[in-house]
């Protein structure tokens, strides 16, 4: 009766001032007793809403009605995106192909003997039996150095490079290079943390170290096993070159892990932590092997940052959740997780198969890399093709597709597409290259520049594109 009332006297149909009826009247009005009426009226008065007056009874107090609901706006500088029903921009992986049985059963096991004190505060820096599982699988598949004790259970890729970042600024670092092209959102993210962000050229064999050498910074970022965008390997020679830099500079490489398990020219190549793990922090996430949602990664610095980074750990957030953790260690220790990524990268060589055989028949003057593994490929557009006016009649056929202009930085920028084939079968892939070629073939020569009117800017994917 009291939540009625409160709804009346907001929506102004019990008007400020006017009396309420007694609470005999009212009670006898809706047949029950009058102590429920009194109490009702109490707490009333007791929230605001009736103030009672003697010798007038009890009325309605002046109450301020909810404004109505505002009208919500696309914050500034972001442009609405049209309706897609087949979406090639990159930042997930397929979905559908989460093991949900295999995690249901994984939970349920853990919930069965999870001790009492693994649900409380642990140690921020991740459960032990992740660890120790984490640190075997590292070992095994990545050929990385490390110990349980070494590892470090983030929030995801980017709470790992963040924490890292915040930490070489605090020890007097000022530049951090990047690769260009890289990832634009999280550069952006990044540049909060450290004052200057460089960039560094990318070529056919990964980081161009000779560029590096050339600047005073002694802190890179980069993606070595799987370039992101381009796809490209980091060359033996260049992880060599790259690893002598840092031991001449005493600098850090942060070694962004990105989609190693994906390999289909090759077995996995070695991260680069295990060549020289003093100077290589090494991190990773489930993200990309199995959902971004889970919200888990790891982090593996040089012992000269380890304390530092526990520290910045338990001061972030004292710590990830802790149930996924143990089901994803109980999907490590029992094969799970290994099988679960035979079957998705199969799934997604069939996927990139099919890609690859569709712009080879209709766009056969695309130049294209990072077939080699990864979730996506990288489009080099032909002279006079504009990738902007390319995205925007993609759209127009309700194909989104993704510009790579904003991920050079200062760099000069070709005009390229990124393309990704993980949440695509086989015949959207072949529909979704029909219509790219028809976009392609609709778009004049550019002849103005990017700043033309006449181009429809298509809002750029990024992480916060999936929020």
């Amino acid at each position: 009766m009291s939540e009625a009332m409160k709804q009346s006297i907001r929506a102004g149909l019990l008007p400020a001032g006017s009396t309420v009826p007694s609470s005999r009247a009212l009670a006898g009005d809706l047949g029950v007793s009058r102590g429920v009426v009194v109490d009702a009226y109490a707490q009333l008065v007791a929230e605001g809403f009736l103030v009672g007056r003697a010798g007038s009874g009890t009325v309605v107090r002046d109450v301020a009605r909810p404004p109505s609901r505002p009208s919500v706006s696309a914050p500034a500088g972001r442009v609405e995106a049209p309706p897609y029903d087949i979406d090639l921009r990159p930042g997930l992986p397929d979905l559908a192909s989460f093991p949900r049985a295999v995690w249901l059963a994984a939970t349920r096991d853990v919930l069965r003997s999870l001790p009492d004190e693994e649900l409380g505060y642990v140690a921020p820096w991740g459960a032990m039996a992740l660890r120790e599982e984490l640190a075997d699988y590292l070992k095994r598949v990545r050929a990385a150095m490390v110990e349980p004790d070494h590892l470090v259970i983030v929030t995801g890729a980017t709470q790992g490079l963040t924490l890292l970042v915040r930490m070489l600024a605090e020890t007097g670092h000022t530049i951090l290079a990047v690769e260009s092209p890289s990832n634009a959102s999280q550069r952006r993210v990044l540049g909060r943390h450290i004052s200057n962000i460089l960039d560094i050229p990318v070529d056919d064999e990964g980081l161009v170290v000779t560029e590096l050498e050339r600047t005073a910074c002694r802190a890179v970022l980069v993606t070595p096993s799987h370039q992101y965008p381009s796809g490209v390997t980091l060359s033996p020679a260049r992880r060599s070159e790259l690893i002598r830099w840092a031991q001449r500079v005493d600098g850090v490489i942060l070694e962004d892990d990105h989609a190693p398990e994906f390999r289909f020219d090759r077995g996995p190549i070695g991260c680069l932590q295990g060549l020289d793990p003093q100077h290589v922090a090494l991190v990773g996430s489930a993200s990309k092997s199995l959902a971004p949602g889970l919200r888990l990664g790891w982090v593996v610095a040089p012992l000269v940052l380890h304390e530092m980074l526990l520290a910045a750990k338990r001061d972030d957030d004292f710590g990830s959740p802790v149930l996924s953790q143990h089901v994803l260690a109980r999907l490590l220790a029992n094969g799970a997780y290994d099988r679960h990524i035979r079957r998705t990268r199969r799934r997604y060589m069939e996927r990139r198969d099919a890609l690859v055989t569709a712009l080879a028949e209709e766009l056969p003057d695309w130049e294209m890399s990072g077939r080699g593994g990864g979730l996506h490929v990288m489009l080099r557009l032909p002279a006079g093709v504009d990738e902007e006016r390319v995205c925007a009649a993609a759209a127009d056929r309700g194909l989104a597709v993704q510009g790579t202009r904003a991920m050079y930085g200062s760099l000069p920028a070709p005009h390229s597409l990124i393309a990704s084939y993980a949440r695509a079968p086989a015949g959207v892939l072949t529909e979704a290259v029909h219509r790219l070629a028809a976009a392609s073939t609709s778009v004049r020569t550019v002849t103005t520049g990017s700043n033309d009117p006449a181009i429809r800017r298509v809002r750029p994917a990024t992480a916060l594109d999936y929020f």
